[in-house]
């Protein structure tokens, strides 16, 4: 075991010296490391005994840890996410604005902590495993004032926003791989928070007659009320549906009457001088055509009569097209306050509406496979991920067929075997 020396210098100073022998072993080399303080030594004397009587790994002696040597083409980590941010194609230029703000705000949180336990600047190649978890721990845990423990500093993120910010930190890293300026991606194996560790739901799901009370107080002079029915009636986001135009509409008069997704409302870019404009949907399935009922062909023909092809189907009494923030304040925000104070249990947002209609799909026992195509989601993955726990109605036939398949007779050499005889 290492043991430790006590030294006193002509100059009166006092040295301590961790002594041990390699391995452990009776042939073993002698080695030794010298200390200016008694807790330094003890720190190292129990590193080399935690190692096996061996020189802690990255340690170089009288030096200490020593960080392996920076590679020449490595850059702090918050000019190289601006870079990747900036050269991202397919995506607006609001979006890429709500990139760059996250980057600021939370990814320039990221440190680096050496071996030896001192933290300095990430850079986009000493970034570890350990720097992005500590990272995403901040978040969760937030930060609170060392002056006024009643003070937060940086609130506690929900873990649906800390999995966004490490989406766009991984894809950053693996640039940094496909450059290889990488070998590995440190965001691989990062432990996430769970999403549904809270306790207020994220989503609100009605039921058909909560659905009711809340567009029975909804006003019928307008299209306020076909556009909840829409919305809960299709699943379409918001943007998609306030975005359609009679052109998208077809058939009416035929056995398929369709709609078809094309355009959506996006969030337009800062000193533009103006708050929306047209763009395509969020993704590519996004792009998508929808089957109508009878009901929604008889709204259609009614919205769309004697409207030119590029007339909004669902217009405010001046023609235009509905804004969220008007829609919600002066139309749907009103009609869920009377209805609650009638007795409605919840308080839905108006994107609940959407993650009603995929309730009402599943306890249809329709498949998530053609629910994905209908809410127009990039993968299989995102639908299960959010409505998976909902797909309940299959129980029943799920334990019959578990039930069937282990009470089937084993047969064993031309035998008849009974199970639990």
């Amino acid at each position: 075991m290492a043991y430790i020396t006590k030294r006193q210098a002509k100059d009166g100073t006092t040295t301590y010296q961790v002594r041990w022998i390699e391995g452990g072993g009776r042939t073993g080399e002698g080695q030794s490391e010298k200390f200016g303080d008694e807790d330094s030594a003890k720190t190292f004397k129990t590193l080399v005994n935690a190692h096996g009587q061996h020189w802690p790994p990255g340690w170089v002696r009288g030096k200490g840890f020593v960080e392996e040597s920076t590679d020449p083409d490595d850059v702090p980590l918050l000019p190289y996410c601006h870079r990747y941010v900036d050269r991202l194609t397919g995506i607006d230029e609001r979006t890429r604005e709500d990139y760059r703000r996250e980057v600021d705000r939370h990814l320039s949180l990221i440190q680096h902590t050496q071996r030896s336990g001192l933290v300095v600047p990430a850079t986009i190649v000493n970034l570890t495993d350990d720097d992005v978890q500590d990272w995403v721990r901040l978040q969760e845990k937030g930060e609170k004032s060392p002056d006024d423990p009643e003070t937060w500093l940086r609130r506690p993120a929900h873990p649906k926003s800390i999995r966004n910010r490490h989406g766009l930190l991984w894809c950053i890293v693996q640039a940094a791989v496909d450059a290889e300026l990488r070998t590995s991606n440190c965001c691989r194996k990062t432990k996430m928070p769970r999403v549904d560790d809270g306790t207020d739901e994220e989503m609100c799901f009605l039921e058909r007659d909560e659905y009711a009370r809340i567009r029975a107080e909804l006003p019928d002079n307008d299209s306020a009320r076909d556009l909840a029915d829409w919305l809960v009636g299709t699943g379409m986001r918001w943007g998609e549906a306030t975005a359609l135009q009679v052109r998208d509409v077809r058939g009416l008069n035929s056995s398929t009457p369709t709609v078809s997704v094309q355009r959506a409302w996006k969030k337009a870019p800062k000193g533009s001088g103006k708050s929306y404009f047209l763009g395509p949907p969020k993704t590519k399935k996004a792009r998508r055509v929808l089957g109508l009922s009878a009901s929604q062909v008889d709204m259609l023909r009614r919205l769309t009569s004697g409207q030119r092809p590029e007339a909004f189907i669902f217009r405010t009494v001046l023609g235009n097209a509905w804004l969220h923030p008007n829609y919600y304040n002066r139309k749907w925000l009103p009609a869920v306050n009377r209805a609650v104070e009638k007795g409605l249990p919840r308080r839905p947002r108006l994107h609940d509406l959407r993650h009603t209609h995929v309730a009402w799909l599943i306890a249809a026992n329709i498949p998530l496979p053609a629910i994905q195509v209908r809410l127009g989601h990039e993968s299989i993955q995102t639908t299960v991920d959010r409505y998976g726990h909902l797909v309940r109605e299959l129980d029943a036939e799920i334990s019959a067929a578990v039930e069937a398949a282990m009470s089937v007779p084993e047969q064993r050499d031309g035998l008849r075997v009974v199970q639990g005889g």
